[in-house]
């Protein structure tokens, strides 16, 4: 037990900082002391898309706590820095402080805007250039790789969009997904499975781009269709139990059935 630490009815920024240091300490615990950068990475997802969660829930009690996880790796990794004298958490909020600060010139500066499009395009005009990014290719290698790759293929096709390297309307983008869906039936239909491969990922990436044109979110898009199919299953397997029907030795013409008998509940339902 860590001696002379102060227990407090309620503790701030302040005191998870110092919180996090003691766990890290010669005296603290020897799970924390162990954890890099690297072993502990994939959790700052898993509590990112916690608090992505408890967003769509509408639930702010779970909102606070999963903000808390979040901030928890925030200060964890900043602690490992500044163990090494690399950065500590001050200077990540120096930066951020300085970032914000430099990148709404409406309102630290003397810039004027009219509305919120106008600041996204001053956004990127001024980070363009603190990144030294004077290539439109330099914009697209710089989104990260490990984006979701629905987001980041969102975010190729938005940044070229900017120098008009686009279609003219929605028309456009879904001729070239029939267009891929054709190349893809071409390379299905040759049983060549490395070209299948590639022309599956251009029609995920032409679909995208059909997304973006009717302005709404692939990724979000996608994860609904997903929760579709769980509601519509479920129901299939209910419908299936209430009539002895076993679905390991049922045919696929008689699931078939049951899932258009389900999808029709359900639209009526509506």
């Amino acid at each position: 037990m860590i001696d002379n630490f102060v227990f407090k009815g309620n503790y701030n920024f302040n005191d998870l900082v110092y919180i996090m240091g003691l766990l890290r300490s010669d005296d603290g615990c020897p799970w924390d002391k162990e954890q890099t950068h690297n072993s502990i990475k994939k959790n700052f997802i898993e509590e990112t898309y916690e608090v992505i969660e408890a967003i769509n829930k509408e639930d702010s009690d779970l909102l606070k706590e999963e903000l808390g996880d979040v901030l928890l790796q925030v200060v964890f990794h900043s602690q490992m820095e500044s163990e090494n004298n690399i950065f500590n958490i001050d200077d990540v909020c120096d930066g951020i402080c300085k970032k914000l600060i430099e990148r709404h010139p409406h309102v630290f500066g003397s810039t004027s805007v009219d509305n919120s499009k106008e600041v996204l395009s001053n956004w990127d005009k001024i980070k363009n250039v603190s990144k030294n990014h004077t290539k439109v290719s330099q914009r697209l290698t710089s989104i990260p790789k490990e984006l979701p790759a629905l987001m980041r293929s969102s975010k190729i096709q938005q940044r070229v969009a900017q120098i008009g390297f686009d279609w003219d309307n929605v028309g456009g983008a879904l001729s070239k997904l029939d267009e891929e869906v054709e190349e893809l039936k071409s390379a299905i239909a040759k049983n060549d499975l490395d070209n299948a491969f590639e022309e599956l990922g251009d029609v995920l990436f032409a679909s995208v781009n059909v997304s973006r044109f009717l302005e709404c979110d692939a990724e979000e898009a996608l994860s609904q269709s997903s929760n579709k199919f769980i509601a519509r299953f479920t129901l299939l397997e209910d419908l299936a139990d209430q009539r002895g029907i076993n679905l390991g030795e049922a045919s696929l013409e008689s699931m078939d059935k049951l899932w258009e008998e389900a999808k029709k509940i359900i639209l009526e339902s509506r």
